[in-house]
């Protein structure tokens, strides 16, 4: 009986045993498979993370372009934000100035009376600044017309005054103007279009001519019924900057300013710096041709507001006679 269970132990001890060690030596595949698999995952991984941060570095590169136009761009806005409120506090005194003046005046019997002397002596000056400037040298008379306007030029260049005075009283037939004008030139090889001050009117074209064709002059008359740039009533910086960037020895140029005011504080001053700009050659010819068309916006009561449109005429016209070209006054703002 004994022996009997001896035998049975030892038949459940074996087994038991070769239990163990199955389970162990499973156990034992388990981790050789896997550490066998681990060094394919960790390269796939890595892989993986090796072209995410490309992405992301791109990616940051990318931002990093951005964030440097962005600062440029809000540097130039800055600048263009200084200078206006620059000239709106400039104004701002000029009309604190003007109105302090007025209540000063107001109830002084005699202001009226001054306000005649002021434009007499004002009118007076104009007539002594125009003798002076005809009993300068004049320029070669120009050799080929229509309508009295010499329409030899290649190139164009309108100058247009945007001032509050043109846009309220005489755009319309500003607009028509331009394009009677466009019409003496059936073709031309360039037109530039600027403002007084010298703004552009095409920023894509700025220093370069606008190509000639009917569906650019259709788009510069419907940009022109609503463009509104900052004007100081004086074409001078216009014309200054449209000769220094246009001129060139080997093009025809003609420059065409439509305005009804001159602001600036000596007309014999501005023919003098424009002679020296727009040299003549050998033969008394000027490098462009310089244009002036009047609008009588200025003529309106009362008559001391008349002043600056008298010097407006007054200038055009001298500057057109010295540099081979027409002006034309208008003798009314509506047609």
């Amino acid at each position: 009986m004994s022996r009997q269970r001896k035998r049975d132990i030892e038949t459940i001890g074996l087994s038991f045993l070769d239990a163990i060690f199955c389970g162990f030596g499973a156990i034992v595949l388990l981790f050789v498979i896997v550490r066998g698999a681990e060094p394919q995952l960790i390269k796939t991984d890595s892989e993986t993370l090796i072209a995410e941060l490309r992405v992301l570095e791109q990616e940051r590169t990318d931002l990093q372009a951005q964030a440097e136009a962005l600062r440029v761009s809000l540097a130039e806005q800055r600048t263009q934000l200084s200078r206006a409120e620059t000239l709106v506090a400039r104004y701002q005194d000029e009309l604190t100035k003007i109105e302090g003046q007025y209540r000063a005046a107001r109830d002084d019997s005699t202001v009226q009376n001054r306000i005649s002397q002021q434009l007499a002596r004002a009118q007076q000056e104009l007539t002594e600044e125009m003798r002076r400037l005809q009993a300068l040298p004049r320029a070669q008379p120009p050799e080929r017309l229509v309508g009295g306007i010499p329409v030899d030029s290649e190139y164009i260049v309108f100058i247009i005054d945007t001032s509050g005075s043109m846009q309220s009283l005489a755009w319309p037939l500003m607009l028509r103007k331009v394009e009677e004008t466009l019409k003496l030139y059936p073709r031309v090889k360039g037109i530039q279009v600027m403002s007084d001050m010298g703004t552009y009117m095409f920023s894509q074209y700025q220093g370069k001519w606008i190509p000639d064709s009917p569906a650019r002059r259709r788009a510069i008359v419907a940009r022109l019924r609503t463009w509104r740039p900052f004007s100081n009533s004086s074409p001078v910086e216009g014309i200054e900057k449209a000769i220094r960037v246009f001129y060139s020895p080997d093009r025809k140029v003609s420059l065409y300013v439509f305005g009804d005011e001159f602001s600036g504080p000596s007309i014999d001053d501005v023919v003098q710096r424009v002679d020296r700009l727009n040299r003549a050659d050998a033969s008394g010819h000027r490098r462009v041709r310089i244009h002036g068309v009047g609008f009588p916006t200025m003529f309106a009561p009362p008559a001391s507001s008349s002043y600056t449109g008298v010097r407006f005429a007054t200038l055009m016209r001298e500057l057109a006679r010295r540099n081979g070209g027409t002006f034309l006054g208008l003798n009314s703002a509506r047609r």
